[in-house]
Formats: C-alpha cells, structure tokens, sequence
C-alpha cells in the first residue's frame, strides 16, 4: 500500500501564495508519475499540475504561469507553489501518484485525502 499525505492548504487573499506539499510513503518500488487536482464544489475534479519521474512537468492553461509542480525525489515528496491566487483557485486540492511497488508490478494510480485551499476576495 501507499500513503500519501498533503499539507499546506489553507486561506488566503486573492493575490496571496500558498504551497501545498504531498508525501509519499509505504510499498514504493519506483514513482512513475506525481501531481495535483482540485475540486470545487458542485464541480467536478480537474487536472491542475503534473510532473513525471523524469522530471517533465504539464500545467493546465489555467495555472501556466501562476503554478510551479516540484519534486524532491530523495523524499518522494511532490510541491505545488500557487502564486498569484484567485477566487476561482478556491478548491479542494488533491495530490495523485502513479506508483510501481514491484519491479514486476504494473503502474497503480493513488489519491491523497484532500487539502482546502480558500481565496478570498
């Protein structure tokens, strides 16, 4: 099994920062993929940032410029830098891991429990 554990959520002003951070733990035999959705309510759950092991990162056309996805591989720890917050950042943000823990094993996908993230205006 993996764990994976957010931290960094919280309220801010619109124009303000914040930095989630999401730990990995448990049966890890290689991290495949790491990244970061959100979901507001009465929304569904989108696609905000995401990073491969190799290091390649993608953001959604809503974020590019604003967001910055990171790792620290030594830790398994993936972080996501939210500048320049909006309103509409406002969101229940989950941290996602593609994660083989066998050699052997094909490529299981993992959620975190959430963080808020509120903007305030």
């Amino acid at each position: 099994q993996v764990q994976l554990v957010e931290s960094g959520g919280g309220l801010v002003q619109a124009g303000g920062s914040l930095k989630l951070s999401c730990a990995a733990s448990g049966s890890i035999y290689s991290i495949n993929s790491m990244g970061w959705y959100r979901q507001a309510p009465g929304k569904q759950r989108e696609f905000v940032a995401g990073i491969t092991g190799g290091g390649n990162a993608n953001y959604a056309d809503f974020v590019k410029g604003r967001f910055t996805i990171s790792t620290d591989n030594a830790r398994n720890t993936v972080y996501l830098q939210m500048n320049s917050l909006k309103p509409e950042d406002t969101a229940v943000y989950y941290c996602n891991t593609g994660v083989r823990t066998r050699i052997w094993a094909g490529v299981q996908t993992y959620w975190g429990q959430g963080t808020q993230v509120t903007v305030s205006s």
